[in-house]
């Protein structure tokens, strides 16, 4: 699903949506991402699903919390949905408007990989409710990251600072299923969906990032510029910040 060109060129700001299994690396991705456009003048809005408002953060809160192991496939769907409306309404489109770039760990093919693919829920009836949630807004780029191995390292990966959440207690057939949505979604839609490996260094990693969004931002294919140097720099910058 893509957003039509009328609305595109009505739109002046970049929505790049962060994808994948849990423990690829999205956050850390995003946050470097950000980082250098913020270093280049563009004005940055960084969110996570769900999340990103007060309403969407306590719904996040409900759906996450590993005690509400009772909640239907439906319940959930439809949480993640209403994160989303109120997330699209109150920051994505304003900020789009304004010209902003919007960079947003998990967006809409989440929904499609865990509660339909992982979950069970009838696809069809998944994306109308991604549709009404979204009100027209779809991500110009979306990065498919994925750990290059299975299931397991993922959740490993994702928990090893954490207690697990409730999705991420569901089960390693729910996330191999998962694993398997987000690769048919790449396959189906190839132009927005880019798929990036992170089975090397946090730098070799933020590099093929970088050439995922290259024809986005002209910079990023230059070598002058998006050399190894700046890939090291890139990331102790980023981690200076997190400990500080």
């Amino acid at each position: 699903m893509a957003i039509d060109d009328q609305q595109r060129d009505e739109r002046r700001g970049m929505f790049i949506s962060f994808e994948g299994g849990d423990g690829a690396g999205k956050s850390t991705h995003l946050q470097l991402v950000a980082e250098a456009l913020r270093m280049r003048g563009h004005e940055v809005v960084c969110l996570r699903e769900p999340g990103g408002t007060i309403i969407g953060e306590q719904l996040r809160q409900t759906v996450l919390d590993p005690g509400n192991y009772i909640m239907t496939d439906e319940c959930e769907l439809l949480i993640y949905e209403a994160a989303r409306a109120q997330l699209v309404s109150q920051i994505i489109r304003p900020a789009l408007e304004r010209g902003s770039t919007v960079l947003c760990d998990r967006f809409a093919d989440s929904t499609i990989a865990y509660q339909s693919f992982g979950r069970g829920l009838d696809r069809s009836f998944v994306e109308r409710a991604n549709a009404f949630a979204c009100q027209g807004i779809w991500p110009d780029r979306t990065i498919l990251m994925l750990t290059g191995g299975d299931a397991e390292e993922g959740i490993m990966r994702a928990t090893h600072h954490k207690h697990a959440d409730r999705l991420e207690m569901a089960g390693m057939d729910f996330h191999e299923r998962v694993n398997g949505a987000f690769l048919t979604l790449a396959y189906e839609d190839p132009e927005r969906i880019r798929v990036v490996v992170s089975d090397e260094t946090k730098q070799r990693t933020a590099a093929k990032v970088f050439a995922a969004l290259s024809d986005l931002f002209d910079w990023m294919a230059d070598p002058s510029v998006c050399n190894d140097e700046y890939f090291e720099q890139l990331v102790l910058s980023r981690e200076t910040l997190r400990r500080g």
